[in-house]
């Protein structure tokens, strides 16, 4: 049985230029309860142990995504992103602070990160929160989100 047979029907696939393997041992860092999980070397001329992995499978807190080595000609937009339910502002303040380094801020808890992967780094109970106006008002402030001050908001 090969390993893809065990993954769940719906698994992300990513698609890298060519720095898959160094995208996944970042990402690998900065979730707890990650692993990588497989990797496809090409076949060929019998230097496939040197050469790049075509794919890498990899576990993120029980997610599994797969990357690809894919070459330059697809690139990722703010239309795919991943969602980081965070249960403390300590959460948010760390998923922020290790995604965006080298990347950039957005709006309202988004992100990409050096690799032009966009994620939302949002408090758990966003959506109760921003159902009062004045929290969304709030949230639509902020790039990193601050429960604290989303909390006072939706009390006003």
């Amino acid at each position: 049985m090969s390993a893809l047979e065990s993954y769940p029907r719906i698994t992300p696939f990513l698609w890298f230029d060519s720095n898959a393997e160094e995208a996944v041992e970042f990402y690998l860092t900065v979730f707890e309860n990650s692993r990588r999980l497989d990797e496809l070397r090409p076949a060929g001329d019998g230097s496939a142990s040197k050469s790049k992995p075509l794919t890498i499978a990899f576990e993120l807190d029980g997610q599994i995504f797969t990357a690809l080595n894919g070459g330059p000609m697809f690139h990722f937009t703010e239309a795919v992103s991943f969602v980081i339910r965070c249960d403390s502002q300590q959460q948010v303040d760390h998923y922020w602070s290790r995604l965006s380094a080298g990347g950039s801020e957005g709006q309202c808890g988004w992100l990409k990160d050096k690799f032009g992967l966009s994620w939302q780094v949002v408090p758990a109970r966003l959506s109760e929160l921003i159902r009062h106006p004045r929290a969304m008002e709030a949230m639509l402030q902020m790039k990193k989100l601050d429960i604290a001050q989303l909390e006072r908001a939706a009390q006003e």
